[in-house]
């Protein structure tokens, strides 16, 4: 199964909707999941939302630019930090994140997925993979907070891409004794809307963990082996390492 991730023209799509990103409605079944393609955007502008831009306020706030809520909607507020910021860089205000600011901020995964567009790689996670993501997403962490939810999905995309785990983001989950939720079948649960959106934002390059393969709940983790691994940082109950 290829690994890279598919970039749609979404602007388009988004003013017939009114929203700039693929959000998942409460309406739709697994099966609308399955059928519909799957599409991210990564030239954030006004009216997008999600982790990616949540991801980008961070970065502002951290540097001055940027005194709102990170909340994840870009907003006016974000525009203008955004100008703000380019306009200290040398590059063109507009307000647009693109290749060039998410350059100067720093933001690697997004200026990986929009240089694979120009490079028309053509691999892809499919509409299964997002699925099965969500459902493990679920079954391991539907307690914690919405950032907590998209660490392990993280975590499981980051297994992928390393060669000493399987290659694919099924045989990570059902790797014999990897995740407690296939173990006791909670991985049969059907996915909610913020399980299926974690998904999208871990496979849209979010990644609260910071590269970490593994994470654990310190409270009724019984594997002395996981408390040896190097802990990089802390959510909700679960501690994630490398």
């Amino acid at each position: 199964m290829k690994k890279a991730l598919r970039i749609g023209l979404v602007a388009m799509a988004v003013a017939a909707v009114g929203s700039a990103t693929a959000v998942f409605g409460t309406a739709q079944t697994s099966e609308d999941y399955l059928s519909m393609p799957y599409v991210q955007t990564a030239v954030l502008r006004q009216g997008a939302t999600g982790g990616e831009v949540k991801e980008l306020q961070r970065r502002l706030k951290n540097w001055g630019y940027y005194n709102g809520a990170v909340d994840g909607i870009y907003g006016k507020g974000t525009v203008e930090a955004v100008k703000k910021f380019q306009r200290k860089n040398g590059l063109t205000a507009d307000g647009i994140a693109g290749i060039a600011t998410y350059k100067a901020l720093g933001m690697n995964d997004s200026v990986k997925v929009l240089e694979g567009d120009k490079n028309n790689s053509g691999s892809n996670y499919t509409n299964s993979d997002l699925y099965m993501l969500a459902k493990c997403i679920y079954a391991e962490a539907r307690g914690e907070s919405y950032t907590g939810q998209v660490a392990v999905g993280a975590v499981i995309l980051n297994r992928v891409a390393s060669s000493s785990f399987p290659n694919t983001i099924s045989g990570v989950i059902y790797q014999k004794g990897a995740f407690t939720a296939v173990t006791d079948g909670q991985i049969n649960l059907e996915p909610d809307k913020t399980a299926m959106n974690a998904a999208s934002d871990a496979m849209n390059g979010w990644d609260p963990t910071y590269g970490c393969l593994y994470y654990y709940n310190p409270a009724v983790a019984t594997s002395s082996w996981i408390f040896s691994r190097k802990t990089v940082t802390t959510i909700g109950k679960h501690i994630f390492a490398i």
